[in-house]
């Protein structure tokens, strides 16, 4: 994104402050028109919805949610409305190239690109996201208010579906045209107010909750611990009051278990829990076909939904996808780096590079072309 340092932008902004970028994408064209994003809101595989707002914003009677798929007809509506498509970049290759627009950022952090188009007036409405996400805005205009830092504690409205804010304290207002990005970090209340016609393309930063990172590490650790393995207190202190827990014996169990926690869970735990998916494997034979156009010469490059990751393990490479791993040679951290940047890539060489192809291909997560 052009006026924008990486370095500068992670160490000042990045889940602190919003952050306005004027011309940010210079030369911009949308490469989906609201016309296109209607077609795609009328398929029953996509997964999109329609707020409109019949009155005061800050009234939950006045909002409406309507879940697609959509015909004609739901795009004739006489208050102000929002049409919001989910996963486009899944869907449309040329979407699917704006998330290089943010590769300072590790691709598995990566959500999806929501597409937004809005008549004027449109929106839905002050909330807050629990994600990070860079506003980049298509065709006509929009204007976006900013306000309070808000969390679980904040008020909302006693809507079914849309989590709106009760009160909005506007700090500052920004009109993005085509080609400007608006960067909001989590918790931080927004407010997008379309002006005429307009299109806004959403790029969304998402990350494991840490209820479920610590649930997955204690699975992890689990798998490795000695069932028979108990607690320690060798040269503890002479027992108080009968019956009672002292704080001593709280910090040394509650030690004992973090060392564990430590020491013993196998470093997989983190890679498999954020590339959990719901893919079906290929079966055998359809992996055998793949892997010879593959060896004949065929290029491959990552399937649109796929959730692929690797990390360095010691004197070898771990290659996740769907929640699962193997072990990779060195010499693949280029060629997967390519495969995770959605380029295409040839059948890699090279000792134990067969073994992680057919991982890969089982899993479901390459096209071959």
């Amino acid at each position: 994104m052009q006026g924008l340092d990486p370095a500068q932008f992670l160490a000042k902004y990045w889940q602190r402050e919003p952050l306005l970028l004027r011309a940010a994408v210079p030369g911009f064209t949308p490469p989906v028109s609201a016309d296109e994003l209607a077609g795609l809101a009328m398929e029953d595989t996509v997964e999109s919805r329609i707020a409109d707002c019949s009155g005061r914003a800050d009234r939950a009677a006045s909002w409406r949610l309507s879940h697609g798929p959509f015909d004609a007809g739901d795009f004739q509506r006489p208050h102000p409305w929002t049409l919001l498509v989910q996963r486009v970049d899944q869907l449309l290759d040329d979407v699917a190239q704006l998330r290089q627009l943010t590769d300072f950022i590790p691709r598995w952090r990566f959500d999806d690109v929501m597409v937004s188009y809005a008549t004027d007036g449109g929106g839905i409405g002050p909330h807050y996201d629990l994600y990070d996400v860079f506003l980049l805005q298509g065709e006509g205009e929009r204007t976006w208010r900013i306000g309070q830092r808000c969390n679980d504690a904040t008020p909302l409205l006693p809507h079914k579906e849309l989590k709106l804010l009760a009160r909005f304290d506007c700090h500052t207002e920004y009109t993005l045209r085509c080609g400007d990005v608006l960067y909001i970090p989590p918790g931080v209340a927004h407010w997008g107010i379309s002006r005429g016609e307009s299109t806004c393309f959403s790029l969304g930063f998402r990350a494991p909750r840490l209820s479920d990172l610590l649930s997955h590490l204690t699975d992890a650790c689990l798998e490795t611990i000695d069932s028979s393995r108990l607690l320690e207190d060798p040269g503890r202190d002479l027992a108080g009051r009968c019956g009672e827990i002292s704080p001593a014996d709280i910090h040394t169990a509650r030690e004992q278990v973090l060392r564990l926690l430590i020491d013993r869970a196998d470093e997989r735990w983190f890679g498999e829990l954020i590339t959990a998916a719901d893919g079906v494997p290929l079966p055998e034979r359809e992996v055998g076909q793949l892997l010879t156009h593959l060896r004949a010469g065929a290029s491959a490059r990552l399937a649109p939904c796929a959730r692929v990751a690797w990390q360095m393990a010691g004197a070898e490479l771990r290659v996740f996808a769907n929640g699962l791993s193997c072990a990779a040679p060195m010499h693949m951290a280029t060629w997967l780096g390519e495969l995770c940047a959605d380029n295409p890539v040839r059948t890699p060489g090279g000792e134990g590079a067969a073994a992680v192809l057919q991982f890969l291909l089982q899993q479901g997560v390459l096209d071959v072309e």
